[in-house]
């Protein structure tokens, strides 16, 4: 059982490594952009889902931790509050807690931002600027930083060498 965090900005490829991994895996996916879209089609403001999200993916994946699960967290994880929410659900369920952080080179990472297509309903990506601006604090926890500019297949690899698979 283990509780895979991943984190990153917004277009650095979270979404596609752990998307590919729950596939791999079985895992459960939880990712906080759905979450979020989903309690926004519901009437809440974007000042209201964020803090919210995160505590509903907590709850959803407590039971499925503690069922002998692993649950994969798909979100940008922006601040040290966020991150310790994660490892504090990990140890509560007695689980393992993977961190994997996802980095693109500048310019990739415009690209992708510019050109990504929307995958969920209510929910509207941010643009580069709004990217450029978000806070985002530096990670000292141990974790596998995945650089998303190299070729995917090389990173489901890392990722998965990572897990020990």
């Amino acid at each position: 059982m283990t509780l895979v965090e991943f984190g990153g900005l917004p277009g650095t490829g979270k979404s596609t490594l752990a998307r590919h991994l729950a596939e791999r895996t079985g895992a459960v996916l939880l990712r906080i952009d759905e979450i979020e879209a989903a309690m926004r089609r519901n009437g809440l403001t974007p000042d209201q889902t964020g803090i919210a999200a995160y505590s509903v993916a907590h709850a959803v994946a407590e039971p499925h931790l503690r069922r002998g699960f692993t649950v994969i967290a798909d979100a940008v994880n922006p601040v040290r509050e966020a991150r310790e929410g994660w490892r504090e659900l990990a140890e509560a369920c007695g689980v393992r807690h993977v961190v994997i952080e996802t980095e693109c080179a500048s310019e990739e990472h415009r690209r992708r931002v510019e050109t990504r297509p929307n995958d969920v309903a209510g929910w509207v990506y941010p643009d580069w600027d709004e990217v450029r601006k978000r806070e985002y604090q530096q990670r000292t926890d141990e974790r596998l930083v995945v650089d998303t500019a190299l070729p995917v297949e090389v990173c489901h690899a890392e990722v998965e060498r990572y897990l020990g698979r």
